[in-house]
């Protein structure tokens, strides 16, 4: 059995809810939404230690709500199958403050009949904002399933817009 990589983590509120950050071995693994509920006042009052990369992280986030970020430079590691880390890589190539289809995005992997498993895939996205799935749309330009709910997407997608010229 291998030793594993301690897993650190942090929350960071953002403008549309609590966010856990998660950082295993020098790499962002894990980004995802979380509901303050579940936040426990003892993990809110507990000094829980993290590196230099959480906090470039939360740095990173705040320069992206601000308007100021426009692509994130973080050494990001998502866990998942070669189809899926694929999917994930073609969304880093999306631009700020614009969108594409499933589609057009499975035609960028180099298989435009793969549109579901784009979909599955882009659902399944572990490192939410950094990796922008949020820039996936419905072909008719409707929006459609992103894991934060279809709320937020709309705001991430708006914020991009009001400051991609700026």
């Amino acid at each position: 059995m291998g030793v594993h990589p301690k897993e650190f983590y942090c929350f960071y509120q953002t403008p549309l809810g609590l966010i856990r950050i998660c950082e295993t071995g020098g790499f962002l693994t894990r980004v995802n939404f979380v509901e303050q509920t579940l936040v426990s006042k003892k993990n809110q009052s507990e000094s829980i230690p993290f590196g230099s990369l959480l906090k470039d992280a939360c740095r990173q986030l705040d320069e992206y709500f601000e308007g100021k970020r426009k692509k994130f430079d973080l050494a990001l590691k998502p866990n998942g199958t070669f189809f899926q880390r694929i999917a994930w890589e073609s969304l880093l190539l999306i631009p700020y403050g614009e969108t594409k289809n499933y589609l057009q995005q499975a035609e960028s992997v180099g298989n435009p009949k793969a549109i579901r498993a784009i979909g599955q895939a882009n659902s399944k996205n572990p490192i939410s904002i950094f990796i922008p799935c949020h820039r996936v749309i419905g072909k008719n330009g409707s929006m459609t399933g992103y894991a934060g709910g279809l709320e937020r997407k709309t705001k991430l997608l708006g914020l991009e817009n009001r400051f991609k010229h700026e």
